[in-house]
C-alpha cells in the first residue's frame, strides 16, 4: 500500500483520503471546542478524539520518516516540520498546563496545511513560488525601501500639523503600510497641502506594489503548469515505453 515516487516520497494510498478527512474533522474539532457553554460530555468527547487524532497523526509521521528516501529529507522539508509541529501542543501539554501559553494551542491549526500534501494546485502554488523567489526577494526589498521612505515623507509634512497621529518616523511606518497596501483605514489622515499630495504619489506607487508581485507570480503559475504538462507527457512516454518492451 505504502509507495515512493521518483523523488523518495512516500505515497499512503487509499488512506491519503481517510488522513485528508481526519485533518478536515479535526479542524471542525478545534472550532466547536471554542463555543461558549460546551458541556463536560463534549469536552471529554473532544479530548478523546484529539488523542486518537495524536495518535494516527503521530503513526504517519513515523511511517513517512521511515519509508522516504533519503529519510532526513523528509524530516528537513516543509511538509515534515508541519507534521511536527501539528501534533507537538498535544505532547507539550503533557508536561504542563497550556493554559499558561495558550499560543501553542494554536499549532494545531497547522494540521489544515497538512492538507497542502494532497493538493496539486498547491503543490502549484509551491512550485511557482520557487520559480519566482528571486524576483520576489528583489521586489520585497525594494519595497520595503519604498515604505521606509514614505513614512519619512509623511512625518515630515505631517508631524507639526498632527504630532499624536504622526509622532515619529516609527508611528508613520502604520500609515506608510495601510496606504502602500491601499487598504486605508482612514484613522490617520493628512491634512496638510503637501501631506495630501505626497499621499497622491504614495496611493499611485502603492498600486505597483500591489500589481508586481500578482504579476511575477501570476507568470510562474503559467511556468508551472506548463512544467507539469511536461512531466506528464514524459511520464506517459516511459509509461508507453515500458508496455512496449512488455
Amino acid at each position: 500500500m505504502i509507495t515512493r515516487d521518483e523523488q523518495g516520497r512516500a505515497h499512503f494510498g487509499r488512506v491519503e483520503g481517510f488522513l485528508q478527512l481526519l485533518i478536515l474533522l479535526n479542524m471542525v474539532a478545534f472550532a466547536c471546542e471554542t463555543l461558549p457553554g460546551l458541556n463536560s460530555g463534549w469536552q471529554r468527547a473532544f479530548g478523546v478524539f484529539e488523542a486518537l487524532s495524536v495518535i494516527i497523526f503521530t503513526a504517519e509521521y513515523l511511517v513517512r520518516v521511515a519509508s522516504t528516501r533519503p529519510r532526513m529529507s523528509y524530516v528537513r522539508s516543509f511538509m515534515g516540520m508541519i507534521d511536527v509541529l501539528s501534533v507537538l501542543p498535544f505532547y507539550l501539554s503533557l508536561g504542563f498546563d497550556l493554559r499558561s501559553i495558550r499560543v501553542f494551542r494554536l499549532l494545531r491549526v497547522l494540521r489544515l496545511f497538512k492538507l497542502a500534501r494532497y493538493s496539486a494546485a498547491v503543490q502549484r502554488f509551491h512550485l511557482a513560488f520557487i520559480y519566482a523567489k528571486e524576483e520576489l526577494v528583489l521586489f520585497g526589498t525594494a519595497a520595503l525601501v519604498v515604505l521606509y521612505l514614505a513614512a519619512v515623507g509623511i512625518y515630515h509634512f505631517e508631524n507639526a500639523a498632527q504630532p499624536q497621529v504622526y509622532a515619529s518616523v516609527f508611528h508613520s511606518l502604520w500609515w506608510a503600510i495601510v496606504t502602500l497596501t491601499t487598504v486605508g483605514y482612514g484613522d490617520a489622515i493628512p491634512i496638510t497641502l503637501g501631506g495630501r499630495v505626497f499621499t497622491g504619489f504614495v496611493l499611485v506607487a502603492g498600486l505597483g506594489i500591489v500589481a508586481v508581485p500578482t504579476g511575477l507570480l501570476a507568470a510562474a503559475l503559467a511556468k508551472a503548469r506548463e512544467h507539469e504538462k511536461e512531466m506528464a507527457e514524459a511520464e506517459k512516454k516511459k509509461n508507453e515505453a515500458k508496455s512496449g518492451l512488455g
